[in-house]
């Protein structure tokens, strides 16, 4: 479309009239003439029709040059003759803007035009400046002229509905960054209410963050990150109205501190090639939000200080404006993983981080709040693997000292139960799906040392939780071999007490719970063979292991009863015998390579279940 032609674009409201086909650059000056005059005389309903036409030409034009790019990029084509329907479509847009700029610049321009215009032409404006060539330098002159010169709770009010308008990524981003840079300077021009009016601005401009990141592919990344930086000149705005305040608003200081948390979590979902390049600065930014908001390493790593700003805010009956801030608790932990992972942030932090880390392993209690953080970053599809094993490398420094261990005995783990449960599953997710072996390897050993650190009175409700819990036959098949690995610590534990006990011992009888789920599953019949051949050859492992225990040593005999015994031999293992049996003579009659898979997987199954059915009737023998 050349440029003389753009204007005669179909427009938003209909056909094109033989008045719609007058340039728009011609139109919108005949417009702002009548505008001009009607302000003059003072009448208001003619002033407020005058302006309004100025919007729909405006609406039009920007509406035409949004469609000439969008097209442009569909075609992905050059017409070839060195003047493209976008570069038209930006001459126009350009034009247009300098016209309504030279007219607001007009010392003849009267306070009533302007207050006119700033209603209606704020959110078209940012669209036209989204075009190439000078409209955006134009745009943000318009856009701050109106800021600087009409009431800033106005403009507050008229760039938040501006800001709530339908959003399209990555087309729409630039006109949303021309918004929130003028409302951070609107903001900063608010002299009093500054808490009611930061959460009229704050979910407008969130809403936006959500959809950038929601939206936003690597290939638009570029985008996200101009929008991310707009909106850390919104925090810069909170935190000057914190200092000029003469008492320092303590509201306003936890709301900057869980916009900015928000914002790191937000920016951490992002989909960048190179995150860390990409947004380190921008978290940066957002730390030292934090810093001033007085958010501290330690409260950031336990939750504590997230917990108390929302906590204090949520007395005023702020439940819609805290919705809002749903990704708090994600950012406080984020926040300490992204010092783990992006030096400039490190070097920022000095020793506290160091500092802190050390006081929460000091502290059982602290300790635990610590870890169970890192669900949130851990749980999640919408962080990046480089997060997550970050991470990992966070909770492995947690659960590094040993001493936690002995003094978690010494507490009431009741309250932390259904949390590191919650935790525990989180790390599972990772050491499942991880990408890396290295990752895969971190995250179990960071379920070990976390299981380990449960008080060993729970150890063993933990572990038939996440057996019941696991979807995954070979997590199952690790879980049952970390029970064994605990039957094992448990009966030397009894040995070098001296324990007597009649019957089982309780971490005898939680063990056979977890065989018994595995071989006698709760839903009725036998185990899925070969499917669940993991679980089931580690289920035999433990129950052997038990057998063996009972077979050794001055306690020799005195673990299972009559009873039981004749429940594990003829419940459990003599009515898999023939099953395994079946399988593996139908398969051995199969030379295909599935059914030499399925006997790999069954000998062992095989090997172990009779050397279980042998020692329970060693052990009948003796009863």
């Amino acid at each position: 479309m050349a440029a003389g032609d753009a204007s005669a674009a179909t427009t938003s409201d209909g056909p094109a009239t033989s008045c719609s086909a007058t340039p728009y650059p011609d139109r919108l000056r005949e417009a702002l003439d009548v505008l001009s005059q009607a302000c003059e005389s003072g009448v208001s309903d003619a002033s407020e029709a005058a302006s309004f036409t100025v919007s729909e030409i405006v609406a039009a034009a920007a509406a035409a040059a949004a469609a000439a790019t969008s097209a442009e990029a569909d075609d992905g084509r050059d017409d070839g003759d060195g003047d493209t329907a976008p570069a038209a479509a930006a001459r126009v847009s350009e034009e247009m803007l300098r016209e309504v700029h030279e007219f607001l610049s007009r010392p003849s321009s009267n306070q009533m035009a302007i207050d006119a215009l700033s209603l209606v032409l704020p959110k078209h404006v940012a669209k036209l400046g989204a075009q190439t060539g000078g409209c955006w330098d134009l745009a943000a002159a318009i856009l701050k002229f109106f800021v600087t010169n009409c009431s800033p709770r106005d403009m507050l009010s008229i760039l938040c509905e501006a800001l709530d308008a339908p959003m399209e990524v990555p087309n729409d981003s630039s006109s949303f960054v021309l918004l929130l840079n003028a409302l951070a300077k609107v903001l900063t021009l608010i002299q009093r209410r500054h808490v009611e009016q930061v959460k009229v601005a704050l979910p407008a401009v969130l809403k936006v963050m959500c959809t950038t990141v929601s939206e936003c592919d690597e290939e638009h990344g570029n985008a996200a990150v101009d929008l991310f930086n707009a909106a850390v000149e919104i925090g810069n705005a909170i935190q000057e109205m914190c200092k000029a305040m003469v008492d320092k608003n303590k509201d306003l200081c936890s709301i900057l501190g869980l916009y900015s948390l928000q914002n790191i979590a937000l920016v951490s979902q992002s989909r960048q090639q190179d995150i860390l390049s990409a947004c380190g600065s921008v978290v940066l930014q957002h730390f030292r939000f934090l810093k001033s908001s007085g958010f501290t390493y330690l409260g950031l790593l336990t939750g504590i200080d997230a917990t108390v700003a929302t906590d204090k805010l949520s007395k005023e009956d702020n439940a819609e404006f805290l919705e809002w801030f749903s990704f708090a608790m994600d950012g406080a932990a984020l926040t300490v993983v992204w010092t783990f992972m992006y030096d400039a942030m490190s070097k920022y932090a000095g020793e506290e981080l160091e500092l802190a880390l050390k006081e929460v392993q000091g502290n059982c209690m602290k300790t635990w709040e610590a870890i169970n953080m890192l669900k949130y970053v851990l749980s999640s599809i919408r962080y990046p693997w480089i997060i997550k094993s970050h991470g990992i490398n966070l909770l492995l420094c947690l659960t590094g000292e040993n001493h936690v261990q002995e003094i978690n005995n010494h507490v009431d783990f009741t309250f932390y139960v259904p949390r590191t449960f919650a935790t525990l599953k989180a790390i599972e997710s990772v050491m499942m799906a991880a990408p890396e072996a290295l990752m895969r390897k971190k995250a179990f050993a960071a379920l070990k040392k976390v299981i380990s650190m449960v008080p060993s009175s729970q150890r063993f409700d933990i572990l038939q939780a996440l057996v019941n819990n696991s979807m995954s036959p070979s997590l199952t098949a690790i879980l049952l071999d970390l029970a064994r690995d605990e039957v094992l610590r448990e009966s030397r534990q009894a040995e070098n007490n001296c324990a007597e006990s009649d019957g089982l011992p309780p971490w005898a009888s939680h063990a056979l719970e977890l065989v018994e789920l595995i071989l006698r599953p709760p839903q009725g019949g036998p185990p899925c063979l070969p499917d669940h051949s993991e679980q089931v050859i580690s289920a035999l492992n433990l129950l052997r292991f038990i057998l063996i225990i009972d077979s050794r040593g001055p306690r020799s005999g005195k673990l299972f009863q009559k009873e039981t015994l004749h429940k594990v031999h003829s419940e459990w293992l003599i009515p898999l015998r023939p099953i395994v049996s079946g399988i593996q003579s139908e398969n051995e009659r199969d030379d295909s390579e599935l059914a030499n898979q399925i006997l790999c997987s069954l000998n062992p199954v095989q090997l172990v279940l009779y050397r279980c059915i042998e020692l329970a009737e060693e052990k009948m023998k003796c009863c």
